[in-house]
């Protein structure tokens, strides 16, 4: 899978299938996301191989990751799985090439243990550090705000200096950040590395379109609707701008 932007729009991910239409993490909102035209379908998996964030955010219309992978495959979708903890990275490996989706299928995580063993056993699916840890739903919190704004612009300044380091220590082949601590140099930091950049979570469309300016790989949203119209509202405006 090639997650590079190139000269492209980024790619447009939607964030447990499509969370702001269906219950987040279900077939319903995978369909969504696929009927959105999303390029990619994100959900989370948990040790059991079961689609939910966290134990308490299991619903009832909960799918496992077979039934998920199953869907997924019928359709031309690009495949995320989000780990949430470490130590069942085989079970996963296993199921995605069972189901015949490694070549259009990314890893991700939080844990550098996965990553590291994601290198191991299955070095030719792209696994992605996420960073900082979403351990809490901060994704969806109007984060930073929950921190000092001096605090979040130290960090995201901090980033570029970090890139080298999350990669190395992990041996991670895509970068994941969360939208507030990307910034041009951090983006351009990573691309001299070779790793493209997944930015998560924008649902405004002022954040999509300053993500696509900042020149992220892929957007992850749980409005993918929302964030393909705003990139084709920027393609518009380019289009009409004399040259």
């Amino acid at each position: 899978m090639n997650l590079s932007r190139r000269d492209g729009r980024p790619l447009v991910i939607g964030h447990r299938g499509a969370a702001a239409v269906a219950p987040a993490n279900t077939l319903a909102a995978l369909r969504a996301a696929i009927a959105a035209g999303a390029d990619l379908v994100e959900f989370d998996v948990g040790p059991d191989l079961r689609l939910a964030h966290s134990a308490r955010e299991e619903s009832v219309d909960q799918a496992d990751l077979g039934s998920a992978l199953e869907l997924l495959h019928a359709h031309d979708v690009g495949v995320h799985v989000d780990l949430k903890l470490p130590g069942y990275e085989a079970e996963v490996v296993e199921l995605i090439r069972r189901h015949d989706v490694s070549g259009r299928t990314l890893v991700s995580t939080a844990w550098p243990a996965s990553t590291r063993m994601l290198a191991r056993i299955a070095p030719e699916l792209p696994r992605a550090i996420s960073y900082p840890r979403d351990h809490y739903g901060i994704s969806r919190a109007p984060w930073p705000r929950l921190m000092t704004r001096t605090g979040a612009a130290s960090l995201r300044l901090a980033m570029p200096a970090r890139v080298l380091f999350l990669v190395r220590r992990t041996r991670a082949n895509v970068l994941s950040l969360h939208h507030a601590l990307c910034s041009r140099a951090a983006v351009a930091a990573s691309h001299r590395l070779g790793v493209p950049v997944l930015a998560w979570t924008a649902n405004d469309v002022g954040t999509v379109q300053r993500l696509a300016a900042i020149g992220v790989d892929a957007i992850v949203s749980d409005d993918p609707a929302l964030a393909l119209g705003a990139l084709e509202a920027l393609e518009g405006v380019a289009t009409l701008t004399p040259p």
